[in-house]
């Protein structure tokens, strides 16, 4: 059944459909509807609802939960989820599973509560300390955003990890008409790791802490061939009208969605061109990237965000120096219009 929803609202169902048991979090626009939307439905449904006292509570109370082997959801928005940080980097560290959403607003500092893809590199790139990697979601709609969600849940046990739906302001705040699988059940994964309080069985404990630096280095290592394996299994990628394409825009989330429209009209226009979106913004599509660089009729990239090039360093990576790749964002919780994108597709023409 096709239902209209709210961006927010439908992320929470379908974590609840997902079978998330526990929600902590803490109120900030433009995600506030998601923790009221948990408030409402999570009891009704046996679960556990906390409005933490603040984002750090909140985090090591998803620790906590994740740890007695609970499927556990945090969401927030830019300030927010800076503070989650070092929580974020516990529970990496420990391997515990954790679903993390964060619309994204204006900033740095508190900047402003309109939509921005401001916190790319603080997703990407590890936002808290040490050597660790969440599994980034970029949801271009809010029916991608339900269906990411649940799979959120289940990458996250598989991997015993966390795992973040990266949507902004426009993705949270906007009404689209959904659609829910029925059909769909949770994935039910053992996990024999889990804290649940037995005392007839060895003892359990979950930890990060490794004071011996040989430990640590062998813990961090085992870490990175779990991070290969998902760099090898779980990149996600959208490839429209590229195949023939002689310049490749680039981008992610919402804003992917406008530069589409801009590839339709320049179509209709006669010239060649195609999108590469990344789904998963880590792990990042590289591979697809390097071979559309390797074609000789690409004749350069152009990169468009909601910010300052965050990912722009990552597509000159994936290029590898093969061709060009020009960059045209707004910053600010600005967002880019289908004509300025043509405009500045057409001044690089010249």
């Amino acid at each position: 059944m096709k239902i209209l929803m709210k961006g927010n609202e439908a992320i929470a169902e379908a974590a609840l459909r997902a079978g998330c048991e526990c929600f902590f979090g803490y109120p900030i626009t433009p995600q506030t509807e998601l923790l009221q939307y948990m408030a409402k439905k999570l009891l009704k449904s046996g679960g556990v609802f906390i409005q933490a006292e603040s984002e750090v509570g909140a985090i090591n109370m998803a620790y906590g939960a994740s740890s007695c082997g609970k499927r556990v959801m945090t969401s927030s928005s830019g300030p927010g989820i800076s503070l989650k940080q070092e929580g974020i980097s516990y529970l990496a560290g420990a391997e515990l599973p954790c679903v993390i959403v964060n619309i994204m607003r204006g900033g740095p500092g508190l900047g402003n509560i309109n939509a921005a893809q401001s916190d790319y590199l603080q997703a990407t790139k590890g936002g808290g300390h040490g050597d660790y990697k969440v599994i980034v979601f970029a949801p271009s709609s809010v029916q991608e955003a339900v269906e990411l969600t649940m799979k959120a849940f289940d990458l996250a046990d598989k991997y015993r990890n966390p795992v973040m739906i990266l949507g902004d302001g426009m993705l949270g705040q906007m009404m689209e008409v959904v659609e829910f699988d029925d059909s769909y059940q949770p994935q039910k994964v053992e996990k024999p790791w889990a804290v649940t309080g037995d005392r007839k069985r060895e003892k359990r404990v979950t930890n990060s802490l490794y004071i011996v630096p040989e430990e640590l280095e062998k813990h961090n290592l085992k870490l990175r061939e779990k991070y290969k394996k998902i760099k090898e299994n779980e990149v996600m990628v959208e490839e429209y009208l590229a195949d023939d394409a002689r310049v490749i825009f680039v981008s992610f989330g919402m804003c992917a969605r406008i530069v589409k429209s801009a590839v339709n009209r320049l179509r209709q226009g006669g010239e060649k061109v195609g999108l590469v979106r990344p789904i998963t913004l880590w792990p990042f599509p590289e591979n697809e990237l390097k071979s559309y660089a390797s074609k000789e009729e690409v004749e350069f990239f152009i990169d468009i965000e909601m910010n300052l090039g965050q990912m722009l360093e990552d597509v000159k990576l994936s290029v590898e120096g093969k061709k060009t790749v020009h960059f045209y964002g707004r910053t600010g919780g600005m967002v880019p219009t289908i004509q300025e994108i043509m405009d500045f597709y057409y001044s690089l023409k010249k």
